[in-house]
């Protein structure tokens, strides 16, 4: 019994090791999980921004049909904006800023279309167009929620994948972290308005 007795100690040793392995790499699949589940969030606010943008160019139109150009900017740019997608497996920081800078030119072209309502007193009372502006602003502040959820879970995700012993079953899983939402560069810049 005392010849078998290291044998079984090493035995249980490695039995404990490749458990605790096995429960790190749970861990790890999971929070990879909920964080491309939250970026889907994130795209799904997008996308809801992206549908009502079509009724609010129609209302916005028959009221100002000679806004022809900003219109036709809004549209484009909101073209622009949905063909863009990230696949939430394959998040690089080059296809989030590639992504970032769609949503930024669509958001640009949705500032130019409300400033130049300004300009239509009628239109500005129309309920139809203060219903949408107000689904729109509530999406806006959707896309935000949800942006700053994501870059928590996947901030945790990536930190957990640095952390000693964690890095070692993560390295050998590949697991890789993931890209955080950033700012526009230019947010940095007040807006300027005009009157």
């Amino acid at each position: 019994m005392k010849k078998f007795l290291p044998w079984i100690i090493i035995i249980a040793l490695i039995l404990l090791l490749v458990k605790w392995g096995v429960g790190v790499n749970n861990m790890l699949v999971e929070k990879e999980g909920l964080a491309q589940a939250q970026w889907a969030n994130v795209e799904s606010s997008y996308q809801r921004r992206a549908d009502l943008i079509p009724n609010l160019v129609a209302t916005v139109k028959g009221y100002a049909s000679h806004e022809k150009e900003t219109l036709e900017g809004v549209i484009k740019a909101r073209s622009e904006a949905t063909k863009t997608t990230i696949n939430a497996g394959d998040l690089s920081p080059e296809k989030m800023a590639q992504f970032q800078q769609a949503q930024q030119g669509l958001s640009g072209a949705l500032s130019k279309l409300l400033l130049t309502v300004e300009r239509y007193p009628d239109l500005k009372a129309d309920k139809s167009f203060l219903e949408l502006q107000s689904q729109l602003e509530g999406t806006e502040n959707r896309i935000n929620v949800e942006r700053n959820r994501f870059n928590k879970i996947a901030g945790e995700y990536n930190i957990t994948i640095k952390k000693i012993p964690t890095n070692f079953i993560a390295s050998i899983g590949g697991f890789e972290g993931m890209p955080l939402y950033k700012s526009d560069p230019d947010s940095k810049n007040a807006p300027k308005v005009e009157f």
